[in-house]
């Protein structure tokens, strides 16, 4: 099988010869990645984006936070500086993908919802629009959706394999907003895109993090095939293979809050081998991966290397 068969064979549980993987050098992946240049999500470790919004570094992590919302009052979205997604500018690179990504499956990367509108609002300011103005947050995310929608159709057409969109959902503990409120909001501009890429042959993808239990069962519906989490160990992987497992696709490392941090070497291998047998069935449903910003996360070398070996020894 090619890595971009093993993968969509992973996916839809149709019993791959191996577990797909993506790993660093030397272990090697099985995907493939694409976007626009530059691309309106991209974030920024210190300045400004395209949307003006102010970035600051966050201690020794790639990623930064928003000092500055640029979204003040709802009224500057007439003047918000809204990247246009349609330029050919942009697609570029996006000709010559699928012949770089050779037999890997490849990945195209979408703009978020949930985030943006975080970065545009600021956290508070949107959980409050929420009540206080919904019409105009249904506004922003229809913007942010239609964008998505353009992505998509240059995606299909260029021969991409899975659509991506990331959203941290979750707190430690629960849902960052009302489980009633994403339905209403968030869960039928996911189903709308999610039906977009199915209809183009593209397979899904959500990353989130936190505890997301609570719309698992949602997403699996408006079909989600793959959830890209990072951290498992705030939920239980028991309790995620019990209720999600054969249903949906894990894309994972080993838990990077938890036991890539603080584990010894041993214990990351046995976590690594507990979730190939309880995210994973016999005909498919996980997929291993490290999580690449090693010294932002607080994990070592030595530790990536264990997490890597294991699953490949567990059937990688």
């Amino acid at each position: 099988m090619t890595s971009r068969e093993i993968v969509r064979r992973a996916i839809l549980f149709q019993g791959p010869e191996r577990l797909p993987r993506h790993f660093p050098a030397p272990y090697g992946s099985d995907f493939a990645f694409a976007g626009m240049s530059p691309s309106p999500d991209w974030f920024v470790g210190t300045g400004t984006d395209e949307w003006g919004c102010v970035w600051e570094n966050v201690g020794a992590s790639m990623m930064g936070q928003v000092s500055v919302s640029p979204l003040r009052e709802w009224s500057d979205i007439d003047t918000l500086p809204i990247p246009d997604v349609t330029q050919p500018s942009r697609w570029t690179g996006l000709a010559t993908a699928r012949e770089e990504a050779g037999d890997r499956f490849l990945i195209g990367h979408g703009t978020t919802l949930y985030h943006r509108a975080t970065y545009l609002r600021g956290v508070e300011n949107l959980w409050m629009d929420l009540c206080d103005e919904p019409a105009r947050v249904e506004e922003l995310l229809d913007i942010l959706t239609e964008m998505n929608l353009v992505a998509i159709e240059h995606y299909g057409a260029a021969g991409v394999d899975g659509f991506f969109l990331a959203d941290d959902w979750g707190l430690q503990d629960r849902l960052m907003i009302a489980p009633a409120q994403w339905r209403a909001f968030w869960k039928p501009r996911y189903a709308r895109l999610f039906q977009a890429a199915h209809d183009r042959g593209m397979l899904t993808f959500l990353h989130s993090c936190g505890y997301i239990v609570e719309i698992l069962d949602d997403l699996i519906e408006i079909g989600l095939n793959v959830v890209h989490m990072d951290q498992q160990e705030n939920m239980g992987l028991e309790l995620l293979g019990r209720r999600f497992g054969g249903r949906l696709a894990f894309f994972s490392p080993v838990d990077i809050q938890q036991t890539m941090c603080h584990g010894s070497l041993d214990d990351i291998r046995a976590y690594a081998r507990a979730m190939v047998t309880t995210l994973g069935r016999p005909t498919g449903g996980f997929l291993p991966r490290w999580y690449d910003d090693v010294v932002g996360a607080g994990h070592t070398w030595e530790g990536v290397n264990a997490m890597c070996e294991a699953f490949l020894a567990a059937g990688g």
